[in-house]
């Protein structure tokens, strides 16, 4: 059996990543969430580079990313990602606050599979990546 893979979480506010992490503990999903705080944290993860180095275990299965961060905002990371044949295959999941058009329209010309705006009401944010594929690769525990 291949062990789950990791969900990467890009949250800059800890109110927010406590709400995801909640969420995904209140739904019994068994795949471990890594928590970074900016984009220079979520390039250094998938690189292994960084507080990161030494890391093991691959690409994540998903990252959720939010659009507004310190020292590399989404947008530009969603680039980075993008643009790299190691981790393009990677589904980014945008969850923001930002209502702009110009963000959405970004997100989606770079790849995103998912704009989901905050504040996240999880049952529908589990509901829209299920029916984007996403739900195969995310485990329900046994209980």
């Amino acid at each position: 059996m291949n062990p789950l893979k990791n969900i990467l979480l890009a949250e800059d506010t800890p109110k927010d990543a406590e709400l995801v992490l909640e969420g995904f503990a209140e739904h019994h999903l068994a795949n471990a969430i890594e928590v970074v705080g900016d984009g220079v944290e979520v390039m250094d993860y998938l690189r292994c580079s960084g507080r990161f180095d030494g890391r093991t275990g691959g690409n994540p299965l998903l990252i959720l990313l939010d659009l507004k961060m310190p020292r590399m905002d989404g947008l530009e990371v969603l680039r980075q990602i993008k643009a790299d044949p190691g981790f393009n295959r990677i589904p980014v999941v945008v969850m923001t606050s930002s209502h702009e058009e110009q963000d959405i329209i970004r997100s989606h010309e770079l790849g995103v599979v998912a704009y989901v705006l905050k504040p996240v009401r999880f049952a529908h944010f589990l509901d829209s990546i299920t029916q984007l594929g996403v739900q195969c690769a995310l485990t329900h525990e046994l209980e």
